[in-house]
């Protein structure tokens, strides 16, 4: 209740504070100070509901049905603070939280740059209030207690000293399916409970827990980072929306830069932690899967890059005595990056993903789906039409044409590749909207010329002088960054076997943007080291795309059963496997294997583990990180040889061939749902093996499936009499068209054979992977160093 008053407060403080900053711009006496207040007033209501949800959470107050939901009393501190934002009410109250706080510092900032106060705070105060009403009570509070719907509280989950009450037994259901008690609780059991002195918080003593997917150390950086970099992405927009209420279009780049370069810092660094979360988590072996959820925030990311570089041209002409060039790009841009943070939140939290996949929120129900329309259209009205209501005192004041060989129109270009590539991601990622979804390959394919074309720019921009570039003094000054691209080309292609000729030139682009940047960033460290900013984040990109280019060309990956004991040479590794060994109060196991390469021997431990959460198997990888290559292993399934085999293993590839008393059997291919929606959402699906058999001048066809109704798979073997021959699934790997097999005789059956305790894993080796790592640290490195430089200039 406390919490809700608090955010009640906030929000009506939040409002007051539009309203006089509204006065304030307007001219009206003695209402700055009135702003300030109300502004700080809500600062101080969304901090102190949100310590307030963190200390309910630390506490373990499963009265609040958040809390319940997404918590539980098991868990690590770090992981249990984490809950905070584990659902949708917890990650708008975070991001409700960073805006609060990032306002206090923006009108500290603002107050110090003439009238530039009364304009951004308005806007930033009503993205607030925005926020504040998305985290009320009538909406997605986290502070609503649990018996305010009729919820079903698993049995286990109740004090077993209160199941004794009479008045209880009414409330008791049994789900005969999954075997399970439940209590019903709601309005009718809390006054039950409050007529007998139990408090909500004594009769339920344990959560639901966080998913298991969830419980990693990444859980409690990734999200607190995503979501700064979504409020301060408002920054950038209040800024230009000052300057159209002003109609003055000169000082807000320099004052708003600062906060562009800081945000899409933060943006750009959270995007690709959670890409590492998944390299290092959930067993697939890659760090970006182009998945809808990933992408959305990818585009607003993608989109305020392109706008540092315009602004940096506006200021830059500016400087030098001209009016500014792009100014409708930089209001355009700064504008459009907060709008698709808000598309991004609306696409993600809507539930309207949910089949497409797997990062999505469960639907939030109608009234927080229209909201979300109403915040996405409202703030879209007000950005796209403030530009349109200037459109023509921009049009006539600010129209130039370019030179050719100028910095300023590499840059551009630079700038329109960027937002190509933001459009050709967007439009895959709102295609499951419209029914429909794209494959990998399209954003692949269509990208890849794009990252060659921002590879030549990146180099050739920082070359080329403001205004006109001789094309002698172009090449005099490109002579060492030509010659070494195109030698260590020669050796990506002679000894990395790079043939194909799109990936030749992407090498040529990369590697030409990372010479030119190293020269002259080394250059300049002799000198103004406060401007190597742009030069370390162009080195840290150029690093990231020849990164991109090693592991995505050139992994291998191989899938293998490991039985105990037995050495196993994989990808150039030899691998033992030496068992299992529990953890976590026996919850948990690592499946320790030896890896030895050449003279190096250590030992990898993926981990397996049934979760309570949803009684599914739950795989997690293990890395041997190398500077040159990381070898990656990732359980798939263990057999803990108890069961006596009768038959021969097999383990095949689509269009592997295998023989089994002189019948030749083919696996053609999976047979895969057609509805691939019960696949991701847990529900009842089957997965079909086509198998061709031959055997004695004739074909058959067998069809061996699995089916999964959530609770692990089940698998149904093909008997063929004809060729007295029955094939049985072992493992199964959908993703890499992988699956053990099981050969016998239907008749005469095999001589028992003890299964030996086997582990079957995915190996994959990641060549220079370290790269996507190091390039992504070094760019930050690089924003930061510019945004502090750019925030003492915007003080002059």
């Amino acid at each position: 209740m406390i919490g809700n008053i608090l955010l009640t407060l906030g929000l009506v403080a939040g409002v007051f504070t539009v309203i006089m900053y509204y006065l304030t711009y307007r001219g009206y006496k003695n209402t700055l100070s009135l702003s300030r207040i109300g502004f700080h007033t809500t600062a101080i209501m969304v901090i102190a509901s949100a310590a307030l949800l963190l200390y309910a959470v630390l506490t373990h107050q499963y009265q609040y049905k958040y809390i319940y939901n997404y918590s539980g009393s098991d868990l690590p501190t770090g992981l249990l603070m984490s809950t905070f934002y584990a659902g949708q009410e917890g990650s708008f109250m975070l991001w409700t939280f960073f805006t609060a706080v990032i306002g206090l510092i923006l009108l500290d900032y603002t107050s110090k740059r003439g009238d530039l106060e009364p304009r951004v705070m308005m806007i930033f105060s009503l993205v607030l209030s925005f926020l504040l009403i998305m985290v009320s009570p009538l909406l997605k509070s986290p502070f609503n207690f649990i018996w305010m719907d009729n919820d079903f509280i698993d049995l286990k989950n109740i004090n077993q000293a209160f199941l004794s009450l009479p008045a209880l037994q009414s409330f008791i259901f049994t789900d005969t399916q999954a075997n399970k008690q439940f209590v019903q609780m709601g309005k009718e059991l809390h006054a039950i409970l409050v007529s007998n002195n139990i408090s909500v918080n004594d009769f339920i003593i344990q959560g639901k827990g966080l998913n298991p997917l969830l419980q990693n150390f990444w859980m409690q950086i990734h999200p607190p980072i995503l979501f700064i970099g979504f409020s301060m992405s408002a920054v950038p927009f209040s800024f230009a929306l000052a300057a159209i209420l002003k109609n003055e279009y000169r000082d807000w780049v320099k004052q708003a830069m600062p906060w562009v370069l800081a945000g899409t810092c933060v943006l750009g660094l959270a995007i690709m932690l959670g890409g590492y979360w998944a390299y290092g988590v959930l067993g697939w072996g890659g760090y970006w899967g182009w998945d809808p959820v990933e992408n959305s925030s990818l585009v607003p990311w993608i989109i305020g890059v392109a706008s540092i570089h315009t602004i940096l041209v506006q200021k830059k002409t500016q400087e030098k005595g001209g009016g500014g060039r792009f100014v409708k790009t930089n209001l355009i841009l700064s504008i459009m990056t907060f709008i698709l943070v808000l598309y991004s939140t609306f696409l993600t939290r809507s539930g309207i993903l949910g089949d497409a996949s797997v990062h999505s929120f469960a639907e939030p129900g109608m009234a927080v789906y229209l909201f979300l329309i109403i915040f996405l259209g409202i703030f879209t009205v007000i950005g796209i039409g403030g530009i349109v209501y200037r459109w023509k005192f921009l049009t006539e004041h600010f129209s130039f044409e370019e030179n050719v060989l100028s910095r300023e129109l590499a840059l551009f270009t630079g700038s329109v590749a960027l937002i190509a590539a933001a459009i050709i991601v967007a439009v895959g990622t709102s295609a499951p909207i419209f029914g429909t979804t794209v494959q990998t390959s399209f954003y692949n394919e269509l990208n890849l010329p794009i990252a060659i074309i921002i590879g030549f720019l990146n180099g050739t921009s920082i070359l080329l002088k403001w205004k006109h570039t001789e094309g002698k003094q172009l090449w005099k000054q490109s002579q060492f960054a030509v010659i070494s691209t195109f030698v260590l080309t020669l050796l990506v292609i002679i000894i990395g076997g790079v043939y194909q000729l799109m990936l030749i030139i992407l090498t040529l682009s990369s590697s030409f943007a990372f010479f030119v940047n190293v020269e002259i960033a080394y250059k300049i460290f002799k000198g103004k080291k406060t401007h190597l900013g742009a030069y370390v984040a162009h080195i840290g990109i150029s690093l990231f795309l020849i990164g991109v280019l090693a592991t995505a060309g050139h992994s291998q990956q191989k899938q293998v059963d490991l039985v105990k004991g037995q050495q196993v040479n994989v990808l150039g590794h030899e691998l033992t496997f030496l068992g299992y060994e529990p953890f976590d109060n026996g919850k948990k196991y690592h499946m320790n294997i030896q890896v030895k390469d050449g003279n190096n021997v250590r030992v990898v431990s993926p981990i397996m583990f049934i979760a309570e959460f949803n009684n599914s198997l739950m795989r997690e990888p293990d890395i041997l990180v190398g500077l040159t290559k990381d070898f990656y292993v990732a359980p798939v399934s263990y057999s803990d040889g108890q069961e006596n085999q009768q038959g021969t293993p097999a383990t095949m590839k689509g269009g592997d061939k295998a023989s089994f008393e002189g019948k030749e059997i083919t696996f053609n291919k999976f047979v895969l749902p057609k509805d691939m929606s019960a696949m991701q959402s847990g529900g009842k699906f089957r997965i079909g093996v086509d198998m061709t058999i031959s055997y004695k001048g004739k074909e058959y066809k067998v069809e061996p499936y699995m089916e999964n109704e959530g609770q692990g798979p089940t698998y149904f073997p093909a008997e063929l009499k004809d060729a007295d021959l029955k094939i049985s699934i072992t493992a199964m790997n959908a993703t890499e068209a992988q699956v053990g097999l099981l050969f016998s005789s239907i008749s005469k059956g095999q001589t028992a054979v003890a299964a030996k305790e086997i582990l079957t894993i995915d190996a994959s080796v990641k060549p220079f992977i370290s790269l996507v790592w190091i390039g992504v640290l070094t760019m930050v490195a690089g924003f930061i160093i510019a945004s502090f430089r750019r925030s003492k200039e915007s003080l002059v």
